[in-house]
């Protein structure tokens, strides 16, 4: 079911004009910016948008200026996530499946333990506050690495307004999500889901 999903989400995402992304770029940084959970974070762990994703770039620049330590993943071989500090779009290079990453030395991925919050990538978000992610499972670790840690970052999930959907399938290991911010707005999710035990 995730797999029928995600090629939905993904084909609605293909078929976005150039501008409408750079339109909702502007408005979900704009609206991500006035979440409390960033604002008053001296570490956010976030990634650098490819493709159609929702934009991330002026949200990052906007992190950085505002003084705030952004860090970026650096893909693993094992699917794992590294991480580097980001240091200005001039400071990030090509790498792997299309991705962007920042230069200079790994932090190691307990770096994400020091993030006041992270904001995950994610096809779509339910009322319940389960993300849909790609299926390449870095996040899932992530998450459990958090977890495991007894870290408790604010979890926001930057998506399309047409992409906070009903339901999603869920899996054992599968996190729910504090925030949703699009470019309309931001859907909070109830503490109840967010405190269950993990398993």
């Amino acid at each position: 079911m995730k797999r029928t999903l995600r090629r939905e989400l993904l084909s609605a995402r293909a078929a976005l004009q150039p501008g409408e992304t750079g339109q909702a770029a502007e408005l979900l940084a704009g609206q991500a910016l006035r979440l409390p959970e960033l604002s008053g974070a001296a570490t956010v762990a976030a990634y650098v948008s490819i493709g159609r994703e929702p934009g991330t770039r002026a949200l990052l620049d906007a992190l950085r200026e505002r003084g705030v330590r952004v860090l970026l993943p650096v893909l693993l071989a094992d699917n794992d996530l590294d991480w580097g500090e980001y240091r200005g779009s001039e400071a990030l290079v090509s790498a792997g499946r299309g991705l962007l990453e920042p230069v200079g030395p790994g932090l190691g991925t307990d770096a994400v333990l020091e993030a006041d919050a992270v904001l995950l990538p994610g096809l779509a978000v339910d009322a319940r506050g389960m993300r849909l992610g790609r299926g390449g499972g870095s996040y899932d670790r992530v998450l459990a690495r958090l977890a495991a840690a007894g870290a408790r970052p604010a979890l926001v999930v930057l998506l399309y307004t047409h992409e906070v959907v009903e339901r999603v399938p869920v899996e054992p290991h599968d996190h729910p999500v504090d925030a949703a911010v699009t470019p309309d707005g931001v859907r909070r999710f109830t503490e109840t889901v967010r405190d269950r035990p993990s398993e």
